[in-house]
């Protein structure tokens, strides 16, 4: 059987399609393309198993049966579901494009929703907009300070500074860590936001919450994720690609990246997963 091996890989998710489908249909065809591939015919080996004897009594017989070990159908490919466990706990950074849309609101913040009321926006400038935007990045950072649980005024904080560490030590209100505005051209604009533990609906709403800054309102028009802590959008598979070639060599591709964030930032805690890793790497390599 053609080997996988354990880590992971990034996928292009279409907009509208749930994302529990295209994890679906992209283990249904790697499965697929592992199952139909060429394998040496499972090894022998002997079992006395019951059949009927001549006079209706049941006696053990000696048979040659294949070994169930060497079935070709996957179970799973290595350690990859517990690397993305571990890289959840680094609480990476997500990017997103962010559309929006001036003079109007709705029940739900996104343009597709039941329209609540319709409002002017002709006093919004870039200016305007960009000062909001700052004011929400200064609120989001002393958040960020505080569930961080570091002390600024010493080394250590000084040092994860520098390394772009500084993160919440668990769990945490959505967090936003850079927000700026990509476009203006009202009443359409585009943001770019860096975040932790967001929602979609989350950023829905500070679209709608910069509206009522504004003295306007605002809608939502469009979330994109752009980068996904290592993640970007040049290794995600399109779905042309969701095949085992294509899975394999990106599995290898982001291989280093993902060792060297857990190693950054789990750093001491999680030596033993980063050996383990090195061992079934240096295992695939071998096969």
């Amino acid at each position: 059987m053609a080997a996988v091996p354990g880590g992971l890989f990034a996928v292009y998710k279409p907009a509208g399609v749930a994302w529990g489908c295209v994890r679906e249909a992209v283990e249904t065809k790697l499965l697929r393309e592992l199952n139909a591939a060429s394998v040496r015919a499972p090894r022998q080996h002997v079992r006395f198993l019951p059949a009927p004897g001549d006079s209706g009594d049941t006696r053990l017989v000696a048979m040659r049966v294949p070994v169930l070990a060497d079935h070709p159908l996957v179970l799973g490919i290595g350690h990859g579901n517990k690397l993305l466990t571990d890289l959840y706990n680094c609480h990476l950074t997500r990017v997103y494009t962010v559309g929006g849309l001036f003079g109007k609101a709705t029940d739900d913040f996104s343009d597709t929703g039941k329209l609540v009321e319709k409002t002017t926006f002709d006093h919004i400038t870039r200016e305007k907009l960009e000062r909001i935007l700052a004011v929400i990045q200064g609120t989001n950072h002393k958040a960020l300070l505080m569930y961080s649980n570091i002390d600024m005024k010493t080394q250590e904080a000084y040092e994860l500074a520098v390394q772009g560490l500084i993160r919440p030590m668990g769990k945490s209100p959505p967090i936003i860590t850079g927000i700026r505005c990509l476009q203006f051209a009202p009443p359409e604009f585009q943001l770019e936001v860096h975040c932790l533990h967001e929602t979609q609906q989350y950023l829905r709403k500070i679209v709608h919450e910069i509206g009522l800054e504004l003295k306007s309102s605002a809608v939502c028009t469009q979330v994109r994720r752009i980068r996904d802590g290592v993640f970007t959008l040049d290794d995600a598979l399109l779905r042309t690609q969701w095949n085992l070639q294509s899975i394999q060599k990106a599995i290898w591709d982001c291989q280093l990246k993902v060792k060297t964030e857990l190693e950054k930032t789990l750093g001491h805690q999680d030596k033993s997963l980063l050996q383990t890793a090195d061992a079934e790497t240096a295992h695939a390599a071998d096969s």
